[in-house]
């Protein structure tokens, strides 16, 4: 994970389609998640999870979550961050009780960017911590997103794999720009140097919205951090997902990234929807419990 570049700052929130989660209640998500130290670090700063409750009627309501996040500050600063970020963002998220969910989204994002923040700036031992934080909330076949810094998530569809979110990154604000291509960005030199990141600052720009894609049945979703995607371009990964089960592509990955380098941790979280009651696999994928009391208190005022 790149140090944070404070050059751009603004928030930004991308255009977004009209979709409603539909009420089947015979639609499942099946997920796997798999976290990797890689081989060289000695520590594992990122998170990667997917949180569901039991009760039907508030899966309904709130939909499944998928998170990764990639911390970063040292001396296990960073995996400080990134545990703080999932535990704010699908506790607070889960126990909403109005609001849209996008709102709702950017609310427990903030809060947990406030949270971070002040304990970084409390304590010498978590100074200039942060994390990258991208979520996504299935409703349905409705895909709704909350992304800071430059861990990715995509889609794939029958035989192609799409981006839904857009990197935070000095090269990404130069592809935006016409500076230089997506294809040179993928090997530029400052490409893992961030623009934006939860916990460094105490404004944060927060990309928020409803995917254009649907989740539909055989459709999968690819949540990494930067560790996958530095080593695996994203024709790699769709061959990986279309040539296996959901557990086999994700340990692929991670097995792929490793032996490209893997100088950094390497996380993934791999769902898909099917059409029938299924068991999510691995024990990092839980239940959420929902707390008896709130931190509405605890939220900025112009939120």
């Amino acid at each position: 994970m790149g140090w944070i570049n404070n050059l751009f700052g603004r928030k930004k929130n991308p255009p977004v389609a009209e979709l409603k989660g539909d009420d089947s209640e015979t639609d499942q998500v099946k997920a796997i998640v798999v976290s990797d130290l890689g081989n060289i670090r000695t520590n594992n700063e990122d998170m990667g999870l997917f949180f569901k409750v039991a009760d039907e009627n508030i899966i309904r309501e709130k939909g499944y979550m998928l998170i990764v996040a990639d911390g970063m500050g040292g001396h296990q600063a960073g995996e400080v961050a990134s545990k703080m970020a999932t535990e704010i963002i699908s506790r607070e998220y889960f126990n909403a009780k109005n609001g849209s969910v996008e709102k709702n989204l950017e609310k427990v994002l903030t809060l947990a960017n406030k949270t971070i923040f002040e304990k970084a700036s409390s304590q010498k031992a978590y100074q200039g911590m942060g994390t990258t934080c991208t979520v996504l909330v299935v409703i349905g076949q409705a895909i709704y997103y909350a992304h800071v810094g430059d861990s990715r998530a995509y889609i794939q569809k029958a035989d192609s794999i799409l981006q839904i979110t857009e990197d935070h990154t000095y090269v990404q604000q130069l592809v935006n720009s016409g500076e230089i291509t997506a294809e040179e960005a993928a090997t530029h030199p400052k490409r893992n140097i961030l623009t934006n990141a939860m916990g460094t600052k105490p404004e944060l720009r927060i990309d928020t919205g409803i995917s254009k894609f649907k989740f539909e049945n055989n459709d999968r979703l690819l949540l990494c951090s930067d560790g996958l995607y530095d080593y695996l371009k994203d024709a790699e990964l769709n061959k990986i997902l279309l040539d296996n089960e959901l557990k086999n592509a994700a340990n692929l990955m991670v097995q792929q990234a490793k032996a490209r380098g893997g100088h950094d941790n390497i996380t993934v979280v791999l769902a898909e929807k099917t059409g029938a009651a299924v068991e999510t696999e691995l024990k990092l994928t839980r239940d959420v419990d929902l707390p008896k009391m709130t931190r509405d208190a605890d939220l900025p005022s112009d939120i």
